[in-house]
């Protein structure tokens, strides 16, 4: 069964993100600087879709358990060094 992964945006550049598998689940606190989000969207898509595409990504890697409780979305990067390419790849085609 595929997670359920909400992203609301808090405050200029942080979203909560609630991830839902079956009765459990994890919220999730991230930052994203508007640099960042160009440097991997493009303008191709908004913050919030950029923070549901990396959930994705760190899904298919690990359990929503393992998943930081707030973190920067560059950090995503220092654990899996493929994250930056994946994302472009994904959003922008």
């Amino acid at each position: 069964m595929a997670a359920e992964i909400k992203v609301q945006k808090v405050d200029e550049g942080e979203f909560r993100v609630t991830v839902t598998e079956g009765s459990t689940e994890s919220t999730h606190l991230v930052g994203v600087k508007p640099e960042y989000h160009r440097k991997l969207a493009g303008g191709q898509v908004d913050e919030a879709q950029l923070v549901r595409a990396s959930f994705e990504f760190l899904l298919e890697r690990e359990a929503k358990e393992s998943i930081l409780t707030r973190f920067d979305l560059p950090v995503i990067g220092r654990y899996f060094p493929e994250y930056e390419t994946e994302i472009k790849k994904k959003l922008t085609g």
